[in-house]
């Protein structure tokens, strides 16, 4: 009975996953669609590989986690613009935005179409951006790709 407990348990475990809260879009407040909107234009900007763009959102100390390592603002730069990584499409089911004073954390639940080394990989992702408001801009601080338990729901 306990080994079939914890059999159960252990199936719930590996399909948990984060629930964001929704929103509808009239409760959102002017500064989180600022950030939704900043997010939404960075995987576009990813996504066509407008480092220029990047380079100003991203800030000099910004740091990057993927599954493969984690780096600086520089190598970020240089990975999206030499195509070693090409984040072909982040499909966004949920996000939500959680202020700390000058700072903003942002959530996303997504699935994301990428090339890595040439061969097109989807993966399902949360992953979280840390905002900083610095002289009335807001600058990206941080980007972390944890990867999901669930199913990819994308149908490329």
């Amino acid at each position: 009975m306990i080994a079939l407990f914890f059999c159960f348990a252990s199936g719930q475990i590996v399909y948990a996953q984060a629930k964001l809260p929704t929103s509808s879009a009239t409760d959102v407040s002017k500064e989180e669609q600022e950030i939704l909107d900043l997010s939404k234009n960075k995987w576009a900007w990813m996504a066509d590989k407008n480092v220029d763009a990047l380079n100003e959102l991203f800030g000099e100390k910004s740091v990057f986690v993927h599954m493969g390592g984690s780096w600086g603002k520089t190598q970020e730069l240089s990975t999206i613009k030499a195509g070693r990584i090409w984040y072909k499409k982040a499909e966004v089911y949920s996000a939500s935005v959680n202020f700390f004073g000058n700072t903003a954390i942002l959530l996303n639940d997504i699935d994301l179409v990428a090339a890595v080394g040439g061969n097109e990989v989807v993966n399902a992702f949360m992953v979280t951006e840390v905002y900083i408001k610095e002289n009335g801009k807001w600058k990206m601080g941080s980007l972390t790709f944890s990867h999901l338990s669930r199913p990819v729901k994308l149908n490329k």
